[in-house]
């Protein structure tokens, strides 16, 4: 019997996430151009920045988090590698109480500013509730990570990402992640709404493709590879809260949370 762990929600192979960093107005604009073609995105941050002028405000926060995710940058940007330890736990742990306040939901994600952080950081994050952290190391790939907290993308928005659209589709083994990330000022600064909005009209509600914000990527994947399986594979148990699908000698499956399973 063949296990594979090579489906996403609803069975399909593929996923597309967003990743925006900053809290600048154009937020509002790319999070409501997103919405309109299906895409799901994860938008972080800084807390000390809210409602300054040309950053987002509170209620404007609100509003993109009732469908995107809203996720920690640091309290103010600061460089995680070039401050004390104790001075970072403060960047992110406040950062984090002040966006939770703000949308009323738990806050469990991150970006790394300027994409620096110490080992250090690294092993502090777990005991501040942060569950991911995005780098800026981009991979040209669409593979999964290894460790989420050192979660590096597949490329940033200014590169050839119609070229790396058409890569993922062209996957039709295994489990594939095109992880897009950026700032939505550059898209004002740069001039380039327009072949944003085309990227997404090519890439948007597609049924071949899950869109997930970067928390739920981090979810579903933890849920997937925490399956218990018996020594003969042939009794199968889930013990997180969602259903995950995998693949039985070619045939998709599924099972739901706190289920288990014979094949």
């Amino acid at each position: 019997m063949q296990i594979e762990f090579a489906y996403y929600p609803g069975g399909v192979r593929r996923a597309l996430t967003m990743s925006f960093d900053d809290g600048k107005l154009a937020d509002i604009r790319l999070a409501e151009l997103f919405k309109k073609y299906g895409i799901k995105a994860t938008f972080h941050y800084n807390s000390a920045n809210i409602g300054k002028e040309s950053y987002v405000t509170a209620d404007d926060i609100r509003k993109i988090g009732e469908y995107h995710e809203v996720s920690c940058h640091g309290q103010t940007h600061a460089f995680l590698d070039k401050i004390p330890a104790s001075f970072a736990v403060k960047e992110i742990l406040e950062d984090k109480q002040a966006l939770e306040d703000i949308t009323g939901e738990l806050v469990r994600g991150l970006s790394y500013p300027y994409g620096t952080y110490t080992n250090e950081v690294l092993t502090l994050l777990p005991m501040l509730g942060i569950e991911y952290s995005r780098t800026i190391n981009n991979t040209n790939s669409c593979y999964l990570p290894d460790n989420f907290l050192e979660w590096n993308p597949t490329c940033h928005q200014s590169h050839d990402i119609d070229k790396m659209w058409n890569k993922l589709m062209k996957f039709n083994k295994h489990i594939r992640l095109l992880y897009i990330w950026g700032h939505s000022y550059e898209f004002d600064r740069d001039n380039t709404w327009e072949r944003m909005e085309n990227f997404c009209k090519m890439a948007g509600n597609n049924e071949e493709v899950w869109y997930a914000t970067n928390i739920e990527i981090k979810d579903y994947i933890t849920a997937m590879r925490g399956l218990v399986f018996s020594a003969d594979q042939k009794i199968v148990f889930n013990p997180s809260a969602q259903t995950v699908w995998f693949g039985v000698d070619g045939e998709v499956m599924s099972i739901k949370g706190g289920e288990t399973i014979k094949l």
